[in-house]
């Protein structure tokens, strides 16, 4: 069997590619991460969790999240106000993904030495 050819092929046409797109950035991977574990997770929560991220840093990547049909925000109505995310089915399937980069991850970091530490 022989290699593709690099000539006529374009990365973003790819599945890698477009997997990519949707968890690209600082944050998001992180955030359903979160959602992963502790699901369902206020605003509050979520902005605690990721420690030092702007509201608006989050409210957009929360956004595009949900725009990607990969979170569900509720908004109760109620005084005060209070918004909940949880993953979408879609989310979910997802996570099969980034379970396998967190068990790669530990298995190749580096040992600590905790008697140094």
């Amino acid at each position: 069997m022989s290699k593709p050819c690099i000539e006529n092929a374009r990365f973003e046409e790819t599945g890698y590619s477009y997997t990519l797109s949707l968890i690209s950035g600082k944050y998001k991977p992180v955030i359903l991460y979160c959602l992963m574990e502790y699901e369902p997770v206020r605003f509050n929560d979520m902005q605690r969790y990721l420690s030092h991220v702007a509201d608006k840093t989050l409210s957009r990547n929360l956004k595009e999240l949900e725009a990607d049909d990969l979170i569900i925000r509720t908004a109760y109505p109620q005084i005060p106000p209070r918004v909940e995310y949880r993953l979408t089915e879609r989310g979910h399937s997802l996570m099969r993904v980034l379970d396998q980069l967190c068990d790669w991850g530990m298995a190749n970091r580096p040992v600590r030495d905790t008697e140094t530490d």
